[in-house]
């Protein structure tokens, strides 16, 4: 394994919950050993990415009501293919080469379930976000 893969490995959080078992199916274990890794450890990043795609909108998504911005926080990651892209961008960087080579075998997929699971990240973290506005 090349210097750069364990330094990568190294560096993600480990997390207990996500658990990988014989009867998964390929996708369902590159989510867990690969993708929630990577997206807990680029976290703070994913939010820091989407404050700015809301300050380049004119801060829209503040003036909206909770059940409107959790669909602004969907469309922004579903209809944006710039921004979505950028997203993918952070995550995709941060893969091994061998995750990489799984990675392109089945890439539609598993950018869909990628981008399902930022978007729920940041969902579940819109207090932080909220909070953006009081720090402007």
């Amino acid at each position: 394994m090349s210097t750069r893969s364990q330094n990568l490995l190294q560096i993600r959080p480990e997390i207990p919950s996500a658990k990988v078992t014989d009867d998964m199916s390929d996708d369902e274990r590159f989510q867990n050993r690969t993708l929630r890794p990577i997206i807990k450890l680029q976290n703070y990043l994913l939010i820091a990415a989407f404050s700015n795609y809301v300050r380049k909108y004119k801060n829209a998504f503040y003036e909206l009501s909770l059940e409107r911005q959790l669909l602004y926080i969907e469309n922004a990651v579903q209809k944006d293919i710039k921004f979505r892209n950028s997203l993918k961008g952070m995550i995709i960087g941060q893969f091994t080469l061998d995750e990489y080579e799984t990675y392109i075998l089945n890439s539609s997929a598993l950018n869909k379930r990628m981008m399902n699971m930022v978007i729920e990240r940041l969902k579940d973290q819109i207090q932080l976000l909220q909070n953006e506005l009081l720090v402007q």
